[in-house]
């Protein structure tokens, strides 16, 4: 083993120990947190950065061109389709009233819901 491979062997060891660490407060957050918008944060936020890190650890311990493109593909798709999903469940989650409006600073969705139930037109529908 060269140098260079220990090297990334010592960098993938502590990426892997890292992207443990944040997946694991993942989970305590969304157990711990006390409503639907601050354990979706906790879910999201950490979560991702974890897999990131376990994705870097794991191609620096592979080495091999076709696994990097495939961890590659992976962190994108989780990078695209996390950030979506959590706003997806934040909107339905404020809509069904599964939010705690005394923990919101700013309330801009109901300013924004309250236009809307008065405009005539509804979603899918022309102008």
């Amino acid at each position: 083993m060269t140098v260079w491979g220990a090297m990334a062997d010592a960098v993938s060891i502590v990426c892997l120990l890292g992207g443990a660490f944040f997946a694991f407060a993942a989970g305590v957050g969304a157990l711990r947190f006390p409503d639907l918008l601050a354990r979706m944060h906790a879910g999201t936020k950490p979560q991702v950065l974890g897999l990131i890190l376990v994705l870097i650890g794991l191609a620096l311990r592979l080495r091999e061109g076709g696994a990097v493109w495939a961890l590659l593909l992976v962190a994108v798709f989780q990078m695209i389709t996390a950030p979506v999903a959590a706003h997806m469940v934040g909107r339905a989650g404020f809509r069904t009233g599964k939010v705690r409006s005394d923990l919101l600073v700013v309330d801009e969705l109901t300013r924004d819901l309250d236009e809307t139930q008065g405009s005539p037109t509804r979603a899918g529908e022309d102008l």
